[in-house]
């Protein structure tokens, strides 16, 4: 079992880090790659799945949140890729609470996730995050902070993220001309693309 890896950040894709550990790569699949930059020190907790066709690493910047996907994957139907999903559309604080008030519709927003799926979440999760002392956040707009200026071709990143999550074409250039009008020059890309994402979650 891998229980984290510390390194630098060499490069970032729409899904996953390349962290070098003592000139070891490892392919690292997070949560949202975009809040990293390279040539960043990061230490990540991790989550070790092997299948008979790949072995897969998943890092989360606490351990907390590791714990979080680590109960998603408790619920039937939702794996690995679904539950970095939902902890990429949703902060931890936001999809603890949805699944606290039962808010089925928001979860059936997430990419992957169907009625049935949102309605298992709540049944299985609910009391469980009680118990483990996951106290529903009244603040939903908690994030990271400190993220890299907007780069050139900024529209394509964003449009390349939403689709690595699940969407398709359509969705993710719809997604960034909606919030692409409530932005400045300023913004960074990773702003732009919660805003992507805040635009998909309520169309």
């Amino acid at each position: 079992m891998i229980e984290f890896v510390k390194g630098e950040v060499v490069y970032h894709e729409a899904d996953y880090l390349a962290v070098d550990v003592r000139g070891l790569g490892h392919q690292v699949f997070v949560p949202n790659p975009f809040a990293f930059t390279d040539g960043e020190e990061v230490m990540l907790y991790t989550h070790f799945v092997v299948r008979e066709d790949a072995q897969l690493l998943y890092g989360f910047k606490t351990k907390r949140e590791r714990n979080l996907f680590r109960l998603l994957l408790e619920v039937s139907g939702v794996g690995p890729k679904a539950a970095l999903a939902m902890l990429t559309h949703m902060s931890p604080e936001a999809l603890v609470r949805a699944i606290h008030i039962e808010d089925v519709k928001t979860l059936t927003k997430l990419p992957g996730v169907g009625k049935k799926t949102a309605q298992r979440l709540v049944l299985d999760l609910k009391d469980k995050l009680a118990k483990l002392g996951w106290e529903p956040s009244l603040d939903l707009a908690a994030e990271t902070a400190s993220l890299p200026p907007v780069v050139p071709n900024a529209e394509r990143d964003v449009i390349d993220a939403l689709l690595a999550l699940g969407y398709n074409e359509e969705e993710a250039e719809w997604a960034v001309r909606e919030s692409g009008q409530r932005i400045d020059a300023s913004v960074s890309t990773e702003e732009w693309i919660k805003k992507a994402l805040q635009a998909m979650m309520k169309r």
